[in-house]
């Protein structure tokens, strides 16, 4: 499924702090990992000048160099990688890269060289996010995470929350969560949140519109209690730990965060899009929330096909050196 990964980085150690989840995502599904670091053209105005080739070529040795070291690491815990240096806006040369190389999951920091911010993700973070062709892995920067040269034998996601909305669609995550789960002996917390109905009414709402709001609430709840031990039962999770949350709320984000932070979980796993969910745009509302005020790493699994777009002309570079 992640057959192929694509980690930016961009020189910092903020940018890193990706390598080990690289590294945990890696081994359950024998990827090969391709290391990318995006050289922003140079503004001089005045093409071919000599000063800008001789820039380039320092800036391209120096961050070939920097990626070769980060490789080395990653070949020492016997997985593939490649590197490659390309010049050209960051945002977009990382989707085009991703588009062209048929990458399966790119794992990006939140913030990078521009330092931490109050923010969710930084803002080129935030334009790769949202221009990327594939699935993504956000890494929260200020968790400090171990670095990739001091490895744990921890497993690196012990708790794993799924949110599910009974749909499909969303299930769309199972597959490479179980994998995910049964590689690094993970418990998997399943969870659905009933959302209570919306009363289109200015006064406070009368006895018999409350009564009528706890009988859907009650009917939902137990259709979702059914659904969600009907997932917890398929064999595909045999050997698996699962738990299951079931609640009710006027705000599914609240309780995410919420559950997040009382289990302590390691990484939150979600489809693109959910029942709800429109083609429109490449994110739904949960998992748009999520990206902006998260505090541990998110999983999206993108569930539309890339855009067919020409991609040589966005990969289309002075020079360029891969490995």
């Amino acid at each position: 499924m992640f057959d192929s990964i694509l980690v930016p980085l961009d020189g910092s150690q903020l940018a890193e702090c990706v390598l080990p989840h690289a590294m945990a995502i890696a081994r359950p599904f024998d990827s090969e990992i391709s290391l990318l670091r995006m050289l922003e053209k140079n503004q001089t105005g005045v093409p071919g000048q000599l000063m800008d080739l001789l820039s380039w070529q320092i800036n391209k040795t120096q961050a070939s160099l920097y990626l070769e070291k980060a490789r080395e690491r990653l070949e020492e815990s016997k997985l593939r990688s490649g590197t490659a240096v390309l010049e050209g806006r960051v945002a977009e040369g990382i989707a085009a890269y991703a588009q062209q190389k048929d990458i399966k999951l790119i794992i990006l920091s939140s913030h990078g060289r521009s330092g931490l911010t109050p923010w969710g993700v930084s803002s080129v973070s935030q334009k790769i996010i949202l221009s990327a062709p594939t699935s993504v892995l956000i890494v929260r920067a200020h968790q400090q995470t171990a670095r990739a040269d001091e490895p744990s034998e921890t497993p690196a996601y012990p708790r794993i929350l799924v949110p599910l909305d009974g749909s499909q669609r969303a299930e769309n995550v199972l597959p490479a969560i179980t994998q995910l789960a049964r590689f690094h002996k993970s418990q998997i917390h399943l969870m659905h949140v009933i959302q209570r109905p919306e009363m289109a009414r200015q006064m406070p709402p009368a006895p018999e519109d409350i009564e009528l709001s706890n009988k859907v609430v009650e009917r939902n709840r137990e259709e979702a209690g059914r659904y969600l031990e009907e997932v917890k039962s398929r064999s595909s999770l045999d050997g698996i730990k699962v738990q299951t949350h079931l609640l009710t709320s006027d705000n599914a984000c609240v309780e995410l965060h919420r559950l997040v932070e009382q289990e302590n979980i390691g990484l939150v796993a979600m489809n693109a899009h959910g029942h709800s969910g429109n083609q429109q745009w490449p994110y739904g509302s949960l998992v748009n929330n999520f990206i902006l005020y998260g505090k541990v790493p998110l999983l999206i699994l993108q569930d539309l096909p890339a855009k067919q777009e020409s991609r040589s002309s966005e990969l289309t570079a002075a020079e360029r050196s891969e490995r």
